[in-house]
This record gives C-alpha cells, sequence and structure tokens, in this order.
C-alpha cells in the first residue's frame, strides 16, 4: 500500500500539523511506503499522483478542507481518506463525506458533530491522534535545563505551577481556571499559573480579557505568567516539565493532543467531562474532569465559507446547536487544591498518565491501526 499524507508539511507547530507528522513519522517507521505533502500545494500534489501514485490520500484537516483533501485527490483518481477534527459544526460537504468508503475523526464526540450535522457516519472510524512518548516524557525539576527555564519565567524553587497552553488560553478554559484559582487562593497560595499561547492578534485580544478578569477577582498579577510564541518539538517537553499540574477545561476541544503529551510527560491533567478530553483522560487515575457547568447554544451563524457574504451567510438551525462548554468553577478548584496539597496522589497519577499514553496513543500504534483501516475499508485486504 502506498499513502500519501496531507497536512502543512514541512511540519508547523500547530495541531493538525503535528497530528499529520505523527502519522507520516509513524507509518514510515512502520515499513509503510509513505509519502508527505503539504494539503494545499496543488502541483506537488498533482506530481505525486502521476509518480509516486498512492493508493490513498490521508488529509488532516476538518470539513472545510474538503476541497484540498478530498476533491482533488478524487480528480486525479486516488481514493481519499480524511482523518477530521470538528470545529462549531459541519456547514457543507455532507453529500461528499457520506459517500466516501472511510473516513477516520480524532473521537467518538467528532464523529456525533458529524453525524448531528446530517452526515452518514457508518463509515467513520474513531482513531485518536498518536504523540511522541520518547521525546514527551518526564524530565526531574533538578535538570539543570528545567532549573534554568524557571529562573527565566519567574518560578521560585517550592512554588507549584499549573500550565495552560493553546493558540488562545481562552478556548482552553484558562478563564474558568483563574475562577478557580480565586477560591484555591484562600486555602492555597504557593502557585504559580503559566498560559502560554501563539503571538496572534486572536491571542492578544482574548488575553485581554483574562487580564481583566485578573483585576475583576483581585488575583495577584505577579502570580500568573504569559507567554506567547511559537516553540519547538525539542523544547516543548522542558516547557510541560516545568509544570506540576496541567489545566485546560477546553471550551471547544475535539481531541486535546497537547493534553495527552502532558500526559505523557506524568503530569495529571485537569480538563473537562466533554467531547475529546472525556475520551484521552481517566477521571480520577490520569487526571481529573469537571462536570459541565452549561452550554453555549446558538440558534444560527454565519457559513464559516461564506462569511463575506456578511448577515446574507447566515444559516437558521432547526434547533439549537451546542458550540461550546463551560466546565464548573468548583470541581476545578476541588481538582487543584487535592492536586496542589497532596504529593503522592499528583506522582501517582502521573505515573498513570504516562502508562496510559503508552497503551492508546503511541504513535507507531496509531499509524499501523490507520493502515490497516485503510488495508480494510478501502483496498479490501484481509
Amino acid at each position: 500500500m502506498k499513502s500519501l499524507i496531507l497536512y502543512a508539511y514541512p511540519p508547523e507547530p500547530d495541531g493538525l500539523s503535528l497530528q499529520g507528522d505523527m502519522l507520516f513519522r509513524g507509518m514510515k517507521e512502520n515499513g509503510e511506503a509513505v509519502m508527505p505533502c503539504h494539503w494545499q500545494s496543488s502541483l506537488q500534489k498533482e506530481w505525486l499522483y502521476r509518480c509516486f501514485k498512492p493508493d490513498v490520500a490521508i488529509g488532516i484537516g476538518c470539513w472545510s478542507y474538503a476541497a484540498d483533501i478530498i476533491l482533488h485527490p478524487q480528480k486525479f483518481g486516488v481514493t481519499p481518506v480524511p482523518w477530521l477534527v470538528a470545529d462549531g459544526w459541519v456547514a457543507s460537504y455532507h453529500d461528499v463525506l457520506s459517500n466516501l468508503p472511510l473516513v477516520l475523526v480524532t473521537s467518538e464526540w467528532v464523529k456525533r458533530i458529524y453525524q448531528r450535522d446530517g452526515v452518514e457516519t457508518k463509515k467513520f472510524e474513531v482513531v485518536p491522534v498518536g504523540v511522541e512518548p520518547d521525546i514527551f516524557k518526564p524530565i526531574p525539576k533538578s535538570d539543570p535545563k528545567i532549573k534554568e527555564l524557571q529562573k527565566m519565567i519567574g518560578i521560585e524553587p517550592g512554588e507549584k505551577v499549573i500550565l495552560t497552553v493553546g493558540g488562545d488560553v481562552t478556548s482552553k478554559g484558562a478563564q474558568e481556571i483563574l475562577k478557580a484559582l480565586a477560591l484555591v487562593d484562600q486555602e492555597f497560595k504557593n502557585w504559580k499559573y503559566v498560559c502560554k499561547m501563539w503571538d496572534s492578534s486572536c491571542a492578544r485580544g482574548h488575553w485581554k480579557e483574562e487580564l481583566k478578569l485578573i483585576e475583576e477577582l483581585n488575583l495577584d498579577k505577579k502570580k500568573i505568567i504569559h507567554l506567547s510564541g511559537s516553540y519547538s518539538r525539542e523544547f516543548m517537553p522542558y516547557f510541560l516539565n516545568l509544570a506540576d499540574i496541567y489545566a485546560a477545561p477546553s471550551r471547544l476541544e475535539g481531541f486535546g493532543m497537547i493534553q495527552v503529551e502532558a500526559q505523557a510527560c506524568g503530569l495529571p491533567v485537569i480538563s473537562i467531562d466533554e467531547m475529546g478530553p472525556k475520551e484521552t483522560i481517566i477521571h480520577n487515575e490520569t487526571g481529573f474532569l469537571a462536570r459541565v457547568e452549561r452550554t453555549i447554544d446558538l440558534e444560527s451563524e454565519l457559513h464559516p465559507l461564506e462569511k463575506q457574504k456578511g448577515e446574507a451567510a447566515r444559516v437558521f438551525f432547526d434547533k439549537p446547536k451546542t458550540f461550546a462548554y463551560r466546565a464548573d468553577i468548583n470541581e476545578l478548584k476541588n481538582y487543584l487544591l487535592i492536586l496542589l496539597t497532596d504529593e503522592k496522589k499528583r506522582e501517582e497519577m502521573g505515573r498513570r498518565a504516562r502508562e496510559h499514553v503508552f497503551e492508546k496513543f503511541h504513535y507507531r500504534k496509531i499509524a499501523k491501526k490507520i493502515a490497516d483501516l485503510v488495508k480494510e475499508k478501502v483496498l479490501g485486504e484481509n
């Protein structure tokens, strides 16, 4: 079997690109015939269709990528196998997705979103994203590189560190964590909260909301560290190992790759009991899942591919759709206090978290699962 993997290649430090790169590397290391290509590079894709002659093109993205990762391969007689996430709602390409021989999705929740929005999902298979536990692994706080990083960003010896990472941290639940920390601070004060985001206008705009909330909650600004920028895969394991707890009760999360990488580093993870995190974190074993306090439901939304039309692009739904979730603040507070004050519990959860990643999310295992599914469902091999 020859596979062409379509994703942002050369790899970029974002979730979809890393999802594709872990698949490419896993398949290559497993001995499969595989080539990578940028999902939007029409000329290079066509050249590879003609010269590499792939049996399938496995494209990473969401429904809105269909023209590039589904229709384009089909035009040249190559069977597309999309590996999809979900983002809000599925506005187009329902028939295209419904008629494919195989569609991969990153979680059961993602599958339910496509089904909710009118896509036939009988040929959908859930395959989580693979991570690299040989790179993402525990590094002791005594390591000189960790100590240097602590000094650089202002973490004092003995302080307990909570970490949230995202393109913006608002969507990862940072405001819910800040509200919970305002309650935690009444009982436990030796903490720092590190928020790392992309250096983008969107992230900066959202951070203004966090700054306003910090003022309203009367939190000590010195205890909240704001960082922005693009960090390499080689650096991220050190950065994650700064933390004692990874916290991201995401508002919308189809999988949560960074949460799995944090578990690979031996960190317990606090998240939300919904969406992708519900499928990647074992409650009270590898972390904690706070209940959903409320949902954000919309009766209409602008079509994502036609927003330039303004209100003419607004689509009204037959019934409201859930577009986001909010975690329960009191539960987040309780889980933070447990992990901040109970070192044994924190270490036990961290050990189990790493074991969990090896069992369920090793990138070579994921690559084999996808190759086996393609051979069975698309190529008809036993």
